[in-house]
């Protein structure tokens, strides 16, 4: 009598937990390319306007082929990605499940793989609260076979942001951080208390593992909350992405030095990259980490591209191994580094890193980091393989969530995204 909801609690703390730890996953070695994007924009953030008609479109391989029984469904989660206390019918109108019927085999590729897609949201499930959401993928109807989730938002814009992006005043900090001021304009919705009901978070480059995160405004005033403080609004500015053009596996790119064809796979092997330590700054277009699959051989880059697996190499000062943990290819390519293909090996007896991907033909973003051994964090400072340098170019968003006193979820009612070379909107 005792034992049962004691091990329903203690089962439903560490799903949260779980979730909460890292939301995104993607348990299936098989599934490549995952992308979730608003329709017809393949480098944009999967963003729904609440009751709207906008769309994101999510795609991947299966590269068993065939045709699997492939379904998602839609969580919605609070500010800190846990699980939201509501029924599933308080935030979905539709379907709990939906099957995902738009498949095509591949054709002419080496490389044999089923290509999904799918519209989100559908009349066969909308979202009908803002927030936080994860687009969960699994097989046959059973959630218990989670492929793959993601994440995306839903905005119910109810408020007006200015984000402005500045050089900090800390000599510290001078040139080498991006500092963010934000201001929310309160008159036409009513806020009691708001370092209790409002949450800001402010994203570099779409990246959630080092988000800055704030409810104590700095300064209250009528209809104005301000957020400028100078020490907890700082980030690191980084370096331009590094970039990989995969669009031919016939004509190469200019950062691959060789290939290595068979009659069944591609090997492609990237130009030898080195740390960008102290040295002038060159400002080039980069993807801020992302990636787009597309082709220059005319061929449908979803279904006709191919795959290949692309060698690293990086070799670091002196030759020397890292001592503080592994080096990871970091990019959404790799997930941010948590794909297990990402991290490198240190090869002694060339004092280099040497790593490899299967990657399919695209334009590709990426940068080398440390992940530490004692907690997973990623390093990216002058000490190591990347340099921050001011001017270097980065989208940020400002997201704005409000919980209604005594309420059980967070509601995202503000969401805004600047460039950093620019200083101007992006939406």
């Amino acid at each position: 009598m005792v034992r049962t909801p004691l091990l329903i609690f203690v089962f439903a703390f560490f799903f949260s937990f779980v979730v909460h730890a890292q939301p995104e996953a993607a348990t299936a070695s098989n599934v490549k390319t995952i992308r979730l994007n608003r329709a017809g924009d393949p480098i944009s953030y999967p963003i729904v306007r609440l009751n709207s008609t906008d769309q994101l479109e999510l795609q991947y391989d299966d590269l068993d082929g065939g045709v699997k029984n492939y379904y998602y469904t839609i969580q919605l989660c609070n500010a800190d990605w846990k699980p939201a206390q509501l029924n599933y019918f308080d935030y979905v109108k539709g379907f709990s499940q939906v099957r995902i019927n738009n498949y095509k085999a591949s054709g002419i590729s080496l490389t044999r793989y089923t290509h999904y897609q799918a519209s989100i949201p559908d009349r066969n499930c909308q979202p009908t609260r803002s927030g936080n959401y994860l687009l969960k993928v699994f097989l046959d109807g059973d959630t218990g076979k989670l492929v793959f989730s993601k994440r995306f938002l839903v905005v119910d814009d109810k408020m007006n942001v200015a984000v402005q992006v500045t050089q900090p005043f800390n000599q510290q900090y001078f040139q080498t951080h991006h500092r963010l001021q934000v201001q929310l304009e309160t008159t036409n919705f009513d806020i009691r208390y708001p370092q209790q009901q409002l949450q800001l978070k402010i994203l570099q480059n779409y990246r959630w593992d080092n988000l800055i995160s704030l409810n104590q405004p700095t300064f209250i005033r009528q209809g104005l909350l301000q957020y400028n403080n100078e020490n907890s609004m700082l980030f690191p500015a980084g370096k331009e992405f590094r970039w990989l053009n995969l669009r031919s596996f016939r004509l190469l790119g200019d950062r691959i030095t060789k290939q290595q064809n068979t009659n069944t796979a591609f090997e492609l092997f990237v130009k030898e990259d080195q740390p960008r330590l102290p040295r002038q700054y060159f400002y080039y277009r980069d993807l801020n980490g992302l990636y787009v699959n597309e082709t220059i051989d005319n061929l449908n880059p979803f279904w006709n591209a191919d795959y290949a697996r692309i060698h690293f190499t990086f070799k670091p000062k002196d030759g020397l191994a890292y001592a503080k943990g592994d080096l990871v290819v970091f990019g959404e390519l790799s997930d941010y580094g948590k794909q297990a293909d990402a991290v490198m090996k240190f090869n002694a007896d060339r004092g280099v890193y040497e790593g490899s991907m299967f990657l399919k033909q695209g334009y590709y973003d990426y940068q080398y980091a440390i992940r530490t051994a004692e907690n997973g964090q990623l390093l990216f400072n002058s000490m190591l393989p990347e340099q921050d340098a001011w001017e270097t170019e980065n989208n940020y968003m400002v997201l704005v969530y409000y919980r209604e006193l005594g309420g059980r979820v967070d509601q995202l009612i503000a969401l805004r995204q600047i460039n950093s070379q620019f200083n101007r909107s992006l939406r």
